[in-house]
């Protein structure tokens, strides 16, 4: 495989684009910064086809990236191949409004074919091909210039190997029938709707035990306003508020703009400052929540008694033992929450109940529930029988 060296001219990576856009598939890695700001900084994209592979420069002064923008969003006679894609997916979004597609991610392919749930990068790496990784660079400052040598190798492996490990992959699940157990998986990974967050719904994601309307809706308030700031100022949320005192907020509104200085988390600042007088303004403009936006009480599942929940356990080793025999991740069968509604007796909706997942699965588990299953013990082995 061809490798470049840091590509950071316009030129060159059209050439390299123009050369990309006739491939079956290229592999995509970003290395991004956002401890310090609220938007990601995206500091290299590598990329490669299986015949070259690149890692360029979004930072370098002048570089139209517009043409590799278009081959990973517009262009959909191209696979783009990720590891745990989500960020970078984010990343995409966030720049264009637009995820790469289509789409497969390797990671979620690894479970369908027993890698394990999660599996990392380099444990993928090891396993498939053997190599050990460098994770000498893994925690480097992306977004100082310039780069070193043993940084750009370290970015550019991450696609090497992964345009080696790819079509064994594929040809794997293609052998195993596994391909479409990895649509919907693929399909929630590629929504856009899952990187459109509205600052409206940023409440949502603070825990506040309390159920009063007055004070969810000032939560709701001080969140959206919080958010706005942070993508304002291009700060973490946490620096402009934390979760913790946002809740004080909510929940021991002040008066006056002077008392926010009596606010656990707040500088004396606050008290005459702009962002202080915004503050003041959310909370005052603050509406009850209304009825239909109240989250929903924390419910015990309807029929999950103690027998139900030894049912739920008994559902869980099943699980753990039909997942060994067809190899593959437990997760990407079922959660344990279906498990749990199978066990109370749900039986509508359920995806275990449908597919391929009723075959290597929900079949067994409507049994063991409706008591056609049975655990057993035969020479200390644990078995299970059909009872009717």
């Amino acid at each position: 495989m061809k490798i470049h060296d840091l590509i950071r001219d316009s030129a060159e990576l059209a050439q390299l684009v123009s050369r990309m856009e006739s491939a079956d598939f290229v592999v995509v890695d970003t290395e991004f910064m956002r401890e310090n700001t609220y938007w990601p900084i995206l500091c290299l994209i590598q990329i490669s086809d299986g015949k070259e592979a690149a890692a360029i420069d979004p930072l370098a002064d002048g570089i139209d990236m517009g043409p590799l923008l278009d081959l990973l969003v517009d262009n959909e006679e191209v696979l783009k191949v990720f590891h745990a894609g989500g960020q970078d997916l984010e990343i995409f979004h966030n720049i264009t409004g637009k995820v790469p597609t289509p789409l497969f991610d390797t990671q979620i392919a690894a479970m369908a074919l027993g890698y394990g749930e999660q599996v990392g990068y380099a444990n993928l790496v090891a396993a498939t091909l053997g190599h050990q990784l460098d994770k000498g660079a893994r925690f480097t400052d992306w977004s100082r210039r310039p780069l070193d040598k043993r940084q750009i190798d370290y970015a550019i492996a991450d696609v090497t190997h992964l345009a080696e490990i790819f079509p064994t992959l594929l040809e794997k699940l293609v052998e195993t029938g596994r391909g479409g157990w990895l649509d919907e998986e693929m399909a929630r990974l590629a929504d856009p709707s899952s990187f459109a967050f509205d600052p409206e719904d940023a409440w949502k994601r603070i825990k506040l035990p309390s159920r009063k309307p007055d004070v969810l809706g000032r939560l709701k308030a001080l969140a959206a306003w919080r958010e706005r700031e942070a993508r304002g100022k291009d700060l973490p949320r946490g620096r402009i508020v934390k979760d913790d005192t946002l809740g004080e907020l909510a929940n021991h509104p002040p008066r006056r703009q002077e008392d926010l200085v009596k606010v656990r988390g707040l500088s004396k600042g606050w008290r005459d400052n702009e962002i202080g007088a915004r503050l003041m303004d959310a909370i005052e403009s603050a509406e009850p929540l209304p009825n239909e936006e109240m989250p929903a009480k924390p419910q015990r599942r309807p029929g999950l008694t103690k027998d139900a929940s030894l049912v739920s356990d008994l559902l869980k080793l099943l699980l753990k033992i039909r997942s060994k025999e067809a190899g593959v991740a437990p997760r990407l069968i079922a959660r344990a929450q279906e498990l749990e509604l199978l066990a109370a007796g749900e039986r509508e909706g359920l995806d275990i109940l449908s597919g391929w997942r009723f075959e290597e699965f929900g079949r067994d588990a409507l049994d063991l529930v409706e008591g056609r299953l049975a655990f057993a013990t035969e020479n200390g082995k644990l078995k299970m029988t059909k009872t009717g």
